[in-house]
């Protein structure tokens, strides 16, 4: 293993930042649009870079608003972070998920980037749904052969972040959300908890709040992160909420009774529990009958958005 130790210890983020700065124009030149779609008045688009943090070829997709497109806009609009979940693209969402309607009626742009390196061919990257290829677990990996490309974790809250900001444009620093479902709910918690500046509104749709305590997380950490579980607390949104990290505003999740993942993997009371303790504000929602697929995301993305709106426009 090589790189551990430093990343541990946090110079794995300055190494980001350094590259990102040196990659930064070259990344911004080498952006390719590969689809185009009007939505509600406003583009679904999808786009292609090289990632300095990936190293490999990454896909993202961007809703911008009307507002934007029309140069109605009186400044840059909130943005609005979605992560998915195991064996998704950054596609699932745009077309499954119908939030571009909300997203027009609320003027708020979102970006919804892929869930793993793509195109590397590790050694068994492809053999399992839960780990390697569609299931990076957004986190850093310390572990040879992930280390080299399985970084999601910074590849999102700062690579990603500044191709949008730099690259795409019209989106607000300022007014950043983040939401997911399942691995991108747990996700959307662990960044929101630990970048706690950045992001003024957070929701998840049945996330995996304690992967080091379930199958899914326990198989990826020990894989990405190894078997010591010291660094798996990092990115476990349980154990950071009972280690003091608080996010400034309500934590919205919405979970399915009828979620056949619901006992084993995802366990949203330990969620619950750990916010009560510590008076941390969180609204869990358990709604009777629902699953884990995109029609129980669907049936509720207007609320979501709506509470994203809410806090993003003051």
């Amino acid at each position: 293993m090589t790189g551990g130790s430093d990343r541990r210890q946090g110079g794995h983020r300055g190494l980001t930042r350094r590259l990102i700065f040196a990659a930064r124009h070259a990344i911004i030149r080498t952006m390719e649009k590969v689809s185009e779609n009007k939505s509600f008045g406003g583009l679904q688009t999808v786009w292609e870079h090289r990632s300095a943090i990936c190293r490999c070829p990454m896909r993202f997709a961007v809703y911008t608003p009307p507002s934007l497109v029309d140069g109605t806009a009186e400044g840059p609009v909130p943005v609005l972070w979605w992560l998915s979940g195991l064996t998704c693209t950054e596609e699932n969402f745009t077309v499954k998920s119908g939030f571009q309607k909300h997203a027009a009626e609320h003027g708020l742009m979102v970006v919804a980037p892929d869930t793993s390196p793509r195109g590397t061919n590790l050694p068994g990257e492809h053999d399992d749904y839960d780990f390697g290829s569609g299931a990076g677990f957004y986190v850093n990996a310390t572990r040879d052969p992930w280390i080299e490309h399985y970084n999601m974790y910074s590849y999102v809250t700062e690579e990603l972040a500044d191709v949008v900001f730099n690259g795409i444009g019209g989106a607000d620093r300022e007014r950043q959300g983040i939401f997911g479902h399942s691995m991108g709910g747990h996700g959307a918690l662990v960044m929101a908890l630990r970048e706690r500046r950045t992001y003024r509104s957070l929701s998840a749709f049945a996330p995996i709040v304690a992967p080091s305590s379930v199958p899914w997380g326990q198989k990826a950490f020990t894989g990405y992160l190894g078997a010591d579980k010291g660094p798996w607390l990092e990115f476990d949104a349980v154990e950071l909420v009972r280690s003091g990290h608080f996010f400034a505003g309500d934590i919205l999740i919405d979970q399915g009774t009828a979620d056949p993942f619901l006992d084993e993997q995802l366990k949203p009371h330990l969620f619950k529990e750990a916010c009560a303790a510590v008076d941390q504000p969180c609204t869990l929602r358990l709604q009777e009958g629902y699953d884990h697929s995109y029609y129980f995301i669907a049936t509720f993305m207007a609320e979501h958005m709506a509470h994203h709106a809410a806090a993003l426009k003051v």
